[in-house]
């Protein structure tokens, strides 16, 4: 497995590129966007330069895993010859069927086809093609390069051998691959969306501050980051969409979505992305500051 498809030139496909290639994988960057590819080989370039700074690789390292990249604008040719296809597109299901239906038609029939969704069922997914035994879930943390997780979610007809493959995957990418069921959010968001949730809800209620209730969490509960900076850096966007899935899934009311949480989405206040959430970000900002909205509580 030397031959790596990467749909998806955003923040979690060019991360995901980046670390195979790091690794002597041959890898298609694949987007539709020509702009997204340029950005996306911009921030790899970016990110591989960091890590020859703190002497994690040298500088014949980082250009062989830049040389490592091809990039394509049509799905048919960044998979045509890959043993590996990994879907990284937004979490959107209809989006994704449409995805992997292409990608089935165009795939050699012995490749595995894989989604980084972190919420979306794969049994659902698997069902768009006519390989669902060959479907798998691997989520990858953000940023790719640097968190080692990969939550490895079988499907309800993925077979036990590709669950191996892409365990044994993952450890030589130098992650720790954690087996889990196909249930509405796995397990990584099943349990931190509520939490999140609970956090928006806490200031929705007037209950603490979003500094207060950040710094609660890392200092009592040695979280390495508040759950309110945690879901700006994540996308509101992405947290409200993943609740969605949860509270649909499950049908239970502990999983609907802060009203907060839907408003603030609704006026694209969607945390680090568009510059505002719970805090304000700017280029240039070294420091956390609590978004004006918030302030006064």
């Amino acid at each position: 497995m030397k031959n790596i498809a990467v749909i998806g030139a955003g923040t979690m496909g060019n991360g995901i590129a980046h670390v195979f290639a790091q690794n002597g994988y041959q890898v298609s960057l694949v987007d539709i966007s020509n702009t997204a590819l340029e950005k996306a080989m911009t921030t790899i370039a970016r990110n591989l330069e960091r890590q020859v700074i703190k002497e994690q690789l040298t500088v014949i390292e980082k250009e062989q895993a830049l040389a490592n990249i091809k990039t394509f604008t049509k799905i048919a040719d960044g998979v045509q010859n890959a043993n590996l296809v990994i879907e990284a597109a937004s979490e959107d299901l209809d989006l994704k069927l449409k995805i992997f239906k292409e990608i089935d038609l165009a795939a050699p029939l012995g490749a595995i086809l894989a989604s980084n969704t972190s919420s979306i069922s794969i049994t659902a997914i698997a069902a768009a093609t006519q390989r669902p035994t060959q479907v798998i879930g691997m989520h990858f943390m953000n940023p790719v390069p640097v968190m080692k997780l990969v939550e490895v979610i079988n499907g309800y007809n993925t077979k036990k051998e590709v669950t191996e493959q892409i365990v044994e995957l993952s450890i030589q990418l130098g992650k720790t691959p954690c087996i889990v069921n196909d249930y509405p959010g796995f397990i990584a968001n099943r349990i931190l969306m509520p939490m999140i949730n609970e956090a928006i809800y806490s200031v929705y209620e007037n209950i603490a501050g979003v500094m207060e209730i950040d710094s609660i969490m890392k200092l009592g509960m040695a979280h390495p980051m508040g759950p309110l900076q945690l879901a700006d850096f994540i996308g509101l966007d992405v947290c409200l969409s993943i609740l969605k899935v949860l509270h649909e899934g499950f049908g239970n009311p502990k999983y609907a979505p802060c009203p907060l949480l839907i408003n603030m989405v609704m006026a694209k206040k969607c945390g680090v992305k568009t510059g505002e959430g719970f805090y304000t970000y700017t280029s240039d900002s070294k420091t956390l500051v609590v978004s004006k909205r918030f302030s006064n509580l």
